[in-house]
């Protein structure tokens, strides 16, 4: 069965965590390009901000203010788009929070509540949207991470999330498949995306945490999100640095395990102490409405890689213009 989708201008796309990062990104990108929004976050204040932003841009935008850890909040959301649009085209699972700090060192408490959040609130999401999108036919994409092929150091209990958030979305896309359901199922797996993870993450650092390079601008991954809402995808990684980190991982994991050894420690922590990160959003909504972190000097603004993969014939021109001018610029033997 070939599935076809929508274009983004005729879709109704829900769009969990949507007021920070990557879900901003993707909000603002979706309106632009004229799709109808239900916006999903535990912050109404920002949604409503985030609402009147994109309705002045012509944007027929709506919210819903749930924690998608609790199931009866998603189905809110769910009914929300049955009841303003008649029901929606594309389910984007993106909400998220984080943890730096030592397996050993993290509380239990914090433990459950990233699990509850990153892995059940995909969950509950996939399962609630499937429920309509396998009559009505569409997308459902889950915001994944590098670190579900890799785990990394510091990043143990995120890591065990983003690694189930793959397990289970690779297992819906079979089973989905073998009922014949109309729905594209896609894993999105970012590499390090300068947005406000570092920033609302629950610290037991010594120091404020960041990511570490090389990073990307969330548009990077919004744009991925959006070819996937109207082009089936299996599974989109957005910088070459998370598709090498997936290859070394299987093919030199004991090389990977001591290069974080090495480097995973320092680079992931800036030089200002620990008191003065900002409150975490594990329990509850902190400051929103904003991309990225400001804990960087530098994130890349797009990846020839992702590129290539999600337009190819844009990706062979690129590859061609670039062997052109090595050509030209190769310094040639003097005679």
């Amino acid at each position: 069965m070939r599935l076809r989708l929508k274009k983004i201008s005729d879709q109704v796309i829900v769009i969990t965590g949507a007021t920070s990062g990557i879900g901003l990104a993707t909000a603002r990108m979706a309106a632009a390009r004229g799709a109808s929004l239900v916006l999903v976050a535990r912050n109404e204040d920002a949604l409503q901000q985030l609402t009147e932003e994109l309705r002045s841009l012509g944007s027929d935008a709506r919210y819903v203010t749930a924690d998608v850890s609790l199931v009866d909040d998603v189905k809110q959301v769910a009914a929300k788009a049955a009841e303003q649009f008649g029901g929606f085209d594309t389910w984007i699972n993106n909400a998220g929070v984080g943890i730096f700090g030592k397996v050993t060192e993290v509380g239990s408490e914090d433990m459950h509540r990233l699990m509850d959040i990153d892995f059940w609130g995909t969950v509950h999401g996939s399962r609630i949207a499937l429920s309509h999108l396998k009559t009505h036919g569409g997308a459902l994409i889950n915001v994944g991470s590098a670190f579900a092929d890799r785990a990394a150091a510091l990043h143990g209990i995120y890591s065990a999330a983003k690694h189930a958030v793959k397990g289970y979305t690779d297992s819906l896309r079979v089973e989905a498949a073998e009922a014949n359901m109309p729905v594209s199922i896609t894993l999105i797996t970012p590499s390090a995306i300068d947005t406000m993870f570092s920033v609302h993450a629950k610290n037991y650092l010594d120091r404020m945490p960041k990511l570490p390079p090389p990073m990307y601008v969330p548009e990077t991954v919004a744009s991925a999100i959006l070819h996937a809402c109207e082009h089936p995808k299996r599974e989109i990684y957005v910088g070459s640095t998370a598709r090498l980190l997936a290859t070394a991982a299987y093919q030199t994991p004991r090389l990977v395990d001591k290069a974080m050894e090495l480097l995973m420690f320092s680079l992931q922590k800036t030089d200002r102490p620990a008191s003065e990160q900002p409150p975490h959003n594990l329990n509850g909504p902190q400051r929103d409405l904003d991309e990225r972190s400001g804990r960087t000097m530098y994130a890349q603004k797009s990846s020839w890689y992702t590129e290539a993969v999600t337009h190819p014939a844009a990706g062979l021109a690129l590859l061609a213009g670039a062997a052109v001018a090595a050509a030209v610029l190769w310094p040639r033997p003097q005679r």
